[in-house]
């Protein structure tokens, strides 16, 4: 399938079916224009609740122009008059697009002629099926060809709202201009790029774009039902307290083949690739999630469509900077306007997680499932019994991570000469909170950094208030390290009271005990770390990350560490029962919250992107004078550059060719490994196999895998952006890092 715009209202197709088998055969192909059945509905109202009339579209044969064998005009109320045109000559066939209600339910259906038709028409032979009077809400163009093996055969059509004179006199050179135009505007992205990178980066965000799809969910009226009154347990059902939820809008799909649906943390992180390429729609889509037909009035964001109520990573602040500084990049300046409506909404959002996630007010949080599936010992999504509680490492890492994104977001808006800096101090003090009850500085002095292990753990606490350990090595311990931001100079220039309050942190201290990172010492060029790890707990965790014993896949870092291949048993957990944690590389092995993913071992794009983007930030700050222990390399020391290189550069292997000529998300029988109609296509998969890399779950995923274009990017990216090498600083570098 190939499409063109002359303009947003002019559209070239073409069609190329290949008979790849070995005997000659006829192909049936039916290009097929509908309009989607909105009349079937029943009244309708408008926004103020007053009756409005809905005619019925219609698609109708129409004359057809210069060089054309057929065409079709399709007239709509709203959208206007459009023209589609056939250059090959095909068959007709029309029929109204309502449900067989006969066949479906054993009701009279509303037209004689329904969806079904060209099916009953092309392979049963029903001429009845189809309307005779060559006019209604569905239409096909039916060509017949005899294709020989190997053989071609093409369709060319034209789609615009102009009813165009000779609709083809341009359609191969638009054709070939825009193919031309868009080899040119993925090679500008990567110039110098090796051929598997480019063609990585090109099928990773042509699948972005290609994923977005019109999504449509009005929860009053699904609720209430339209012309059939819904089933009884509708009205206390899924999503029952989201009736203020309409959605009707294009949005960006973790797969529209097989997850058609929104989800709010996968969006996030498809908004960091699209900003590659189309950096308005990003914002858009960050603004969606926040708009009040989405947003909750008690400022919780919809998780996804079958359970809006639940809980997903925090993420959508750190996308919303992703973007604004994507576009800095992109255009010289960021747009602070779209930085100010969504740190508005994001702090209703902070507000939620604070008071809803946070059950003791001790800055320890309880997210639940947080997307994860399967990665706890247990199903998150339940509660323990009563008195039990448990305390997650990565639901507080998100949220201190998320303190610190309004935090950098709010320095942003003061340095443009927004009235922020209140803002900024009370979100960093959360930080400092979040900080301090990790550290087992609040009430309870429970922890949950294992000191013995040097990893960050979920707790469960009892009753009685005493905590333990659960001992599992897994992304849970390793998101605290996505809390990290680099602060210049040119943020602190307008907020006196916020450089005060870092000083009141000296040493990184809250009531005179160490809990994160120093926040007022700078590196050579004048910059801050705001962290939760200083240097000796950075070293520690990612010498466990880098070790292919434990975390590090030749294909990236895995969900659960391969230590748990055989440590298996955790004993009896308080308020769980015995437990174990098993290393699955591959495929679930467990029905836990579903069983259709899996984090117990394979490898996910998104949370690897954090990481390696987190650690970039740590060297933006120590650069050259903090090395850490890589046991893949025979303990050699590293800096936090090359340690963030080796991670990226495993995980975009996972869609190049190995030394044996095979690419390994593919298995070495598929088609994509040597048939030379497959080779050069790719698919992106929603995970992968923690030791071989091989593709897993969803097989159109683009969606959050497509991050692995940002990767690609990073590799090519020879100099520092204009932006950012005006804010750099010439002081000397201090002569040490302190623990």
């Amino acid at each position: 399938m190939h499409y063109a715009k002359v303009s947003p209202e002019e559209i070239h197709i073409r069609v190329v079916a290949t008979n790849r088998g070995p005997d000659a055969a006829t192909l049936h192909l039916l290009p097929t224009l509908w309009f989607r059945n909105t009349w079937a509905w029943g009244p309708q109202t408008d926004e103020w609740g007053n009756p409005v009339d809905v005619p019925r579209p219609e698609v109708s044969l129409a004359a057809a122009p210069a060089g054309a064998q057929w065409a079709v005009r399709a007239e709509h109320a709203t959208l206007g008059t459009y023209q589609l045109a056939g250059r090959d000559a095909a068959k007709p066939l029309f029929t109204d697009n309502d449900s067989n209600a006969q066949r479906l339910w054993g009701l009279p259906s509303a037209s004689p002629y329904v969806k079904d038709a060209f099916h009953r028409r092309v392979v049963n032979g029903e001429t009845e099926a189809v309307n005779p009077a060559q006019c209604g809400t569905k239409f096909a163009a039916w060509h017949v060809a005899d294709v020989a093996p190997g053989a071609s055969t093409t369709l060319s059509m034209t789609l615009s709202r102009a009813a165009l004179a000779a609709p083809f006199a341009q359609h191969d050179v638009v054709l070939a201009r825009r193919e031309a135009e868009a080899t040119a505007f993925y090679e500008a992205l990567q110039p110098g790029a090796s051929a598997d990178d480019a063609r990585i980066l090109r099928q990773a965000l042509a699948g972005m774009i290609w994923s977005k799809q019109f999504f449509h969910y009005d929860v009053a009226r699904w609720q209430d039902g339209d012309q059939l009154p819904p089933p009884d347990g509708r009205r206390n059902g899924r999503n029952h307290n989201w009736r203020h939820m309409k959605a009707a809008d294009v949005i960006s799909m973790p797969d529209k083949w097989e997850y058609p649906w929104f989800a709010a943390w996968d969006l996030a992180f498809h908004c960091a690739a699209l900003a590659l390429v189309d950096v308005d729609f990003a914002k858009a889509q960050i603004e969606l999630l926040l708009r009040e037909n989405y947003l909750h009035p008690n400022g919780q964001v919809p998780a996804y469509e079958w359970a809006f109520g639940d809980v997903n990573p925090p993420v959508l602040a750190m996308a919303a900077l992703k973007v604004f500084r994507a576009e800095r990049v992109q255009r010289g300046q960021g747009d602070i306007r779209f930085l100010e409506r969504v740190s508005q909404k994001m702090l209703m959002n902070f507000t939620w997680w604070l008071n809803r996630k946070d059950a003791d007010g001790l800055n320890v949080f309880e997210g639940g499932f947080l997307g994860l599936d399967n990665i706890s010992v247990y199903d998150r999504s339940h509660a323990l019994p009563p008195g039990y509680s448990l305390k997650q490492a990565d639901s507080t890492g998100w949220m201190a991570m998320f303190a610190i994104n309004m935090t950098v977001m709010s320095l942003e808006l003061a340095a443009a000469g927004r009235d922020c800096e209140d803002v900024a101090i009370q979100c960093y003090e959360q930080f400092m909170a979040i900080a301090n009850s990790i550290a087992g500085h609040n009430l309870t002095g429970l922890t949950l950094w294992d000191e013995r292990d040097q990893f960050f753990k979920d707790l469960v606490v009892g009753p009685d208030g005493v905590g333990r350990h659960i001992d599992v090595f897994s992304w849970v311990g390793l998101i605290p390290l996505f809390a990290v931001e680099v602060i210049d100079q040119r943020l602190l220039g307008k907020v006196p009271r916020f450089a005060a309050t870092l000083v009141r942190h000296y040493r990184g201290t809250v009531d005179g005990r160490k809990v994160t990172h120093c926040p007022i010492q700078t590196n050579e060029r004048g910059e801050h770390l705001l962290s939760l790890l200083g240097p000796s707990r950075l070293k520690a965790v990612l010498q466990r990350v880098l070790d292919e014993n434990q975390f590090l896949s030749p294909y990236g870092v895995r969900s659960v560490s391969r230590v748990h291949a055989e440590q298996r048993d955790l004993g009896s957990l308080p308020g769980i029962g015995q437990a174990m944690i098993e290393y699955v590389p591959g495929e679930s092995n467990s029905g836990l919250f579903g069983g259709n993913s899996n984090w117990r071992g394979p490898i996910w794009m998104p949370t690897n992107y954090v990481l390696v983007q987190s650690i970039e930030k740590f060297f933006r700050y120590y650069g050259q004078r903090l090395t850490v222990t890589a046991p893949v390399l025979g303990d050699r020391q590293i800096t936090l550059g090359e340690a963030g290189a080796l991670i990226s550069e495993r995980l975009v292997n996972i869609f190049r060719r190995g030394p044996n000529g095979r690419i390994p998300a593919f298995a070495a029988t598929a088609p994509f490994q040597a048939d030379p109609h497959w080779k050069d296509l790719l698919l992106f998969n929603e995970y992968f196999h923690g030791d071989t890399g091989l593709g897993l779950g969803a097989m159109h995923q683009t969606g959050w895998t497509g991050l692995v274009a940002n990767l690609v990017e990073r590799k090519y990216r020879r100099d520092i952006p204009a932006f950012w090498r005006q804010q750099q600083a010439s002081e000397p570098a201090p002569a040490a890092v302190p623990a």
